[in-house]
């Protein structure tokens, strides 16, 4: 009998059970371990937040030499000559998009505009600055389906001594179609490319100013 006893405990080792865990059985909760527990945090190592930032400045630096050993520029930081330090824009109407375009680019590259022509080192002389549009073709009925805008510039440069640069005249030229049903886009459209033509017009003046 002993010997069948010690075989049953054997099989089924006897379980200590705390008074407070005799107390949640008997009142019907859930059997839980009740006790210390412990909890154990896990570190994470996260890369530096800055290391990708020291990769892109590096990459940026490498790409910027490799395109200035290409001789690339960004558009507006021609290098001008220093006859045109301080230049004076002789112009009858300061307000033009040609007159403001190229003041805007003089500036970028380098030189400082004055308003006083006694002190400048160059003068440029605005001798024509017009736009306007053209009728390029029209329908069946006679109305226009194709416009082309024009800006024409005449200019000249010189120095407190000489003429540096003939009267020269540029001419750019942008077509665009017609709708009668959106008079009001197509303004808006026409006034856009005269004011790139101005632009593009301003920055070969530019170029032909850093030759000299």
């Amino acid at each position: 009998m002993r010997a069948e006893k010690s075989g049953r405990d054997a099989r089924h080792p006897a379980v200590y059970r705390s008074p407070l865990t005799e107390h949640i059985d008997r009142e019907g909760g859930a059997r839980e371990h009740v006790g210390p527990v412990s909890h154990s945090r896990v570190s994470s190592v996260t890369p530096s937040a800055s290391a990708p930032r020291v990769r892109w400045l590096l990459l940026s630096l490498c790409l910027t030499s490799m395109l200035a050993g290409c001789g690339w520029r960004l558009q507006g930081t021609t290098k001008l000559s220093p006859i045109m330090a301080t230049t004076y824009v002789d112009t009858t109407d300061r307000y033009t998009d040609f007159n403001r375009a190229l003041r805007d680019s003089l500036q970028a590259s380098g030189a400082r505009l004055t308003n006083n022509e006694k002190e400048a080192t160059a003068v440029v002389k605005i001798i024509k600055d017009e736009s306007g549009q053209r009728v390029l073709t029209v329908s069946g009925r006679n109305t226009p389906e194709e416009y082309e805008v024009f800006y024409t510039i005449e200019y000249s440069v010189s120095d407190r001594t000489e003429e540096l640069i003939a009267p020269e005249t540029l001419e750019l030229t942008r077509d665009y179609s017609y709708d009668e049903t959106a008079v009001l886009a197509k303004q808006k459209e026409q006034s856009i490319l005269r004011e790139a033509l101005a632009r593009d017009l301003a920055g070969q003046v530019v170029r032909r100013l850093a030759a000299l």
